[in-house]
């Protein structure tokens, strides 16, 4: 017999799902405030570019980042609900499981990157104050949202194949 979570209301199989879909859709809710002229937590993620705006920076880093990331709530959505069969669901799958090699690989490698690196090795315009919000919100942030869809998808995998039914061999009767 199979549990819920207290609490959540969730099987099992698709609370990771909602976790990643709620992650995406805080990132890309952030990057929309920060591409209509927020500025909270801005100075510190993106440092110059903060206080200039160019337009690249704007369009692909904010306006883009924010869509990519509603297309990540998406497929965090699919992976949260057994509708899915076949070649849909192992495209989802395999979608979520590089989404988390993703987000894992860039909160890790710059946490570790920070981390190994002493200041004077740094680029001059990485403040001290952007270093220690990286390593305290921004690189865990990455790493919570790679877990998300890792656990999304590896719960995903076993919750449709677990309903997907069972084919018999040409000729054999149940």
């Amino acid at each position: 017999m199979k549990r819920e979570p207290e609490g959540t209301g969730a099987k099992p199989s698709t609370l990771w799902g909602r976790i990643a879909c709620w992650w995406a859709v805080a990132f890309a809710g952030l990057h929309f405030y920060w591409a209509v002229g927020g500025d909270v937590g801005l100075s510190v993620s993106a440092g110059p570019l903060a206080t200039e705006r160019p337009l690249w920076f704007v369009v692909a880093g904010l306006w883009g980042v924010g869509a990519l990331c509603l297309l990540g709530a998406l497929l965090a959505w699919l992976l949260a609900h057994s509708r899915l069969r076949g070649v849909p669901a192992r495209l989802a799958r395999w979608l979520g499981w590089g989404a988390s090699a993703l987000l894992l690989a860039r909160g890790i490698g710059i946490e570790v990157l920070l981390l190994t690196t002493g200041t004077a090795h740094l680029d001059s315009s990485v403040s001290a104050s952007q270093r220690a919000w990286t390593l305290a919100l921004w690189n865990p942030w990455f790493i919570a949202g790679g877990l998300a869809f890792g656990l999304a998808a590896l719960r995903s995998g076993r919750h449709t194949d677990a309903r997907a039914p069972r084919r018999l061999p040409p000729g054999c009767a149940p």
